[in-house]
């Protein structure tokens, strides 16, 4: 049970947290927790660098891979009416999947869910086959998107093993548009967005961005870069979703607390066979027992991180934006003071400080 001194506590941690943050160079820093019924959130910085305007815990932000965890709901709304089976092969849905990425193996839809396809990430040969600005710009179909993994070695046949990649799921919004008939924008919304209240929440689009949004930057040339709604991100279901550190609670809590798929669902969705990566959601170990979940994310000028306890009852979500120079969409270093890994952390300590 929550006390007010551990409340004391991790609010202070999260407060000592965004000032490093922020004395580090990020413009922008978000958190919000929703801890055993008590609402907290925190906001430092400016809204966007060179402007005046202060950020707000209320703003938009690109959540980048957190995406995942909807996505995965979606499509395990389709097992639950029985429209899809985990261990249908994923050509039963999408005949063209083979000449798109040419697997090594038959892939199921579980292997996608859990990245046990093997399939690269399409990711690394966007950045590095084009320049940095065009990658970033423009908008590619999703097919034209997982052909770029063609030119990219495997490392594993399916099911062997798990190895994180965004063109899973870019296959599992193929997959749901061609089951359901609509684009994944729309589908997030009639399963997810709306039915939770989620009104600061959708899937990136080729219109303006929010007026109440974040703007991350990113050095290009020299240059500097408003990276809020590039064309890369449009209507991306691995990582394309904007929205706020409250709706991002909201959605953990109400997938915990089984407002979107059946329990049995839920308990499939948390299995990890490898380790750490279930369908859609990462998973640590709780010290109050059992395991957090949750997703990061990481996006041009953009890093989100939300952990949540299994039962719904304690959840911590977090935004930055990062320095314009700071970005490098092929390096990671877990040592990086304004990395995912400082965000984890810092959410982390906040929950386990909270039992």
């Amino acid at each position: 049970m929550q006390t007010t001194q551990s409340a004391e506590k991790y609010r202070a941690g999260l407060e000592d947290f965004s000032r490093r943050m922020l004395d580090l160079g990020a413009p922008a820093v978000l958190i919000e927790t929703r801890i055993n019924g008590d609402v907290w959130s925190h906001a430092g910085g400016v809204r966007s660098l060179g402007s005046p305007a202060p950020a707000e815990a209320s703003n938009s932000t690109h959540i980048a891979s957190v995406t995942k965890s909807m996505v995965a709901v979606s499509v395990l709304k389709l097992v639950e009416e029985g429209h899809v089976q985990l261990q249908d092969p994923v050509t039963k849905h999408l005949p063209e999947f083979d000449s798109l990425v040419n697997p090594r193996g038959a892939v199921t839809v579980a292997h996608l869910l859990r990245h046990e396809s093997g399939i690269p990430s399409y990711e690394e040969e966007l950045f590095s086959s084009r320049p940095i600005r065009q990658a970033l710009t423009q908008k590619l179909s999703l097919g034209e998107s997982l052909a770029l993994s063609k030119a990219m070695p495997w490392v594993r046949t399916p099911g062997s093993g798990a190895d994180y990649s965004n063109s899973n799921y870019l296959v599992l919004g193929l997959m749901l548009e061609r089951l359901h008939g609509r684009p994944v924008a729309e589908i997030l919304r009639n399963d997810v967005f709306e039915p939770l209240g989620m009104k600061d929440t959708h899937l990136t689009g080729t219109g303006p961005p929010p007026s109440t949004m974040i703007h991350g930057q990113v050095e290009v040339d020299g240059e500097r870069l408003d990276s809020a709604y590039l064309g890369a991100i449009v209507g991306n279901p691995a990582g394309g979703v904007v929205s706020t550190v409250g709706d991002l609670n909201t959605f953990y809590a109400s997938l915990m607390e089984g407002r979107l798929l059946k329990p049995a669902t839920i308990q499939q969705m948390q299995l990890a066979p490898f380790g750490f990566y279930g369908m859609g959601l990462l998973r640590w170990k709780d010290v109050c027992g059992g395991f957090y979940y949750g997703h990061d994310g990481d996006w041009a000028g953009y890093r989100t991180t939300v952990i949540t306890s299994a039962d719904g009852k304690r959840q911590v979500a977090i935004a930055i934006t990062y320095p314009p120079e700071s970005w490098d969409p092929s390096a990671y270093n877990p040592d990086n003071p304004l990395g995912p890994d400082a965000l984890y952390r810092a959410a982390r300590t906040a929950l386990d400080l909270s039992c």
